[in-house]
């Protein structure tokens, strides 16, 4: 690879000012392990403001990374005082983090009605603050706030404050699109302008995702000539968020020429899945490279295209990003996939278009679909539907009873004690029956909860399942008599998997979508019963 690409997360700093993002103690700390093992240069951890940031920035200096140097954002010192009198920049110098990112204007627009001060009084406030943490031994790296738009105002200026960083002892010096607001090809236009003036400076860029333009104009500042790059994790953060790693990453790395994370690549997909469930949010499945839907497919002359020649439909191998391909089998799928799919679910097995079994489960698909189902993104169903075709689906548990009793709101009690359940439910597995209740917030985790407690007598490792999503769409429109289909999403920590069931009875097709998940992590898990 010809070019060497810094890659500064700032999922934690950045990221975390996006609404509804929130990231706990342990939290951050699963995030920075995360990243680590990824391979990213710098990880921005926090904003060091007063003593409490101070502590935990002293914990996590002493954490064993072995690719990641930690990072802290700090602003300058403030009109009319000096570097030395600040409390947060002395916290920072004397902090064990060792690397510091400063951020100042480099609009003069911005100097005047946010700082409320002057053009020189803002420049002496960098090169004081950036000379008091290098003279301290710190790497100073500085963000050049809303640096397009002071450029596009006043070139001179926003040159004079990136070059006054620069000797105050920044070693990068970063390029901030704030607002999000400039085009690609200008970015690349400005970056090369001011890379060619200064050569000697390695600047770097940050750029905000208002129009959704991010990951291009990220790139093509690179194509200009930075080699430090500011992004998130899955790009959220503040407004629109940030520029995407996990779509920046790979983009440079394969095909830009660039070394962004060397031989970790293959760690990106489930490093953005852990960082996004470390920050409670739902994973997009349609993001570029590690999204499920990336490498999905579903119409079936795509579907026979690519089990010809994968490149026919995939830019690249879904395996270098640590993804993997995905055949949605549906009507439109044809018997090449329903084919594939057999021979993916039976190793070993020879099967052909004409073979009965391939027939069998292809008519089983069809009927499915016209009741409802739909199996594009509920694989683990679609695996057990086909076992049922083909004879081999495993009864792991027979269903006695369940009766679901929605609890009504005590008098004076507040509304949203209204939908509180208990569920109880007989199961027998092998002619032992086993009686239990659960309750929960809603009938389903009230059913979900019985379910798990009856057959952890048999199946200890139902205990490991957790619920991670539940959908329900209304399949017709006939009000109350409609029908609904389900979608569940379960994990025991190490897999992921979906299920559906529909139902003109909300409750039975969750019971369907329930039923499968557990029955897919006992086949999973090897069990044979039935």
């Amino acid at each position: 690879m010809s070019k060497k690409i810094e890659i500064f997360d700032t999922t934690l700093r950045d990221g975390a000012q996006g609404v509804g993002i929130e990231f706990s103690h342990d939290d951050k700390l699963r995030v920075i392990h995360a990243l680590d093992s990824l391979g990213v240069t710098y990880i921005e951890a926090g904003m060091m403001t007063g003593e409490r940031d101070a502590e935990f920035f002293s914990e996590i200096a002493e954490l064993p990374l072995k690719n990641s140097r930690l990072t802290m954002l700090l602003r300058t010192c403030k009109a009319g005082e000096s570097a030395c009198e600040n409390a947060a920049v002395r916290l920072a110098r004397k902090s064990a983090i060792s690397v510091i990112t400063v951020f100042g204007k480099a609009s003069s627009a911005q100097v005047e009605s946010v700082l409320g001060t002057t053009n020189e009084e803002n420049i002496r406030m960098i090169e004081d603050t950036v000379s008091y943490l290098s003279e301290g031994g710190r790497e100073v790296i500085f963000d050049a706030e809303h640096f397009f738009d002071g450029y596009a105002a006043d070139p001179d200026y926003a040159k004079r404050v990136i070059l006054a960083a620069y000797k105050a002892g920044a070693g990068r010096i970063v390029l901030c699109d704030t607002n999000g607001a400039t085009l690609p090809w200008e970015i690349e236009d400005v970056v090369a302008r001011v890379a060619t003036e200064f050569p000697h400076i390695k600047f770097g860029i940050h750029c905000h995702n208002d129009m959704g333009t991010a990951e291009a104009a990220t790139s093509a500042a690179v194509r200009a000539g930075v080699v430090h790059v500011q992004g998130t994790v899955s790009g959220v953060g503040e407004r629109c968020g940030n520029a995407n790693l996990t779509t920046i990453i790979p983009l440079l790395q394969l095909r830009m020429d660039c070394d962004c994370v060397g031989e970790n690549l293959h760690l990106l997909t489930r490093t953005a899945r852990e960082v996004m469930d470390a920050a409670n949010l739902n994973f997009d499945e349609r993001s570029p490279f590690v999204g499920g839907y990336a490498f999905a497919h579903k119409a079936g002359t795509h579907i026979d295209a690519v089990i010809k020649s994968a490149e026919n439909f995939e830019h690249i191998k879904p395996e270098l990003v640590g993804n993997r391909r995905h055949l949605r089998l549906s009507s439109l799928a044809g018997r090449a996939a329903v084919l594939t799919k057999l021979e993916k679910y039976n190793p070993g097995v020879h099967f052909d278009k004409d073979d009965p079994r391939v027939i069998a489960a292809a008519e089983m698909l069809l009927e499915r679909e016209n009741a409802g189902y739909s199996y594009d993104d509920a694989s683990a169903s679609l695996e057990l539907m086909i076992d049922e075709a083909l004879g081999k689906r495993h009864k792991f548990f027979d269903l006695l009873e369940l009766r679901v009793i929605v609890n009504e709101t005590p008098n004076g009690g507040d509304i949203s004690d209204a939908f509180t359940a208990s569920a109880i439910i007989k199961i027998s597995v092998d002619g032992c029956v086993e009686l239990t209740a659960g309750e929960g917030n809603g009938p389903v985790n009230a059913i979900d909860e019985a379910l798990r407690r009856a057959l952890c007598r048999f199946y200890p490792e139902i205990g490991k399942i957790r619920l991670t999503d539940y959908r329900v769409r209304v399949l017709d429109s006939r009000a109350t008599a409609s029908s609904v289909r389900v979608s569940i999403e379960s994990t025991d920590n190490e897999f992921v998997w979906r299920t559906v069931g529909v139902s003109s009875d909300v409750i039975n097709a969750s019971w369907q979508a329930l039923r499968d998940s557990v029955e897919f992590k006992l086949k999973r898990d090897g069990y044979t019963r039935g």
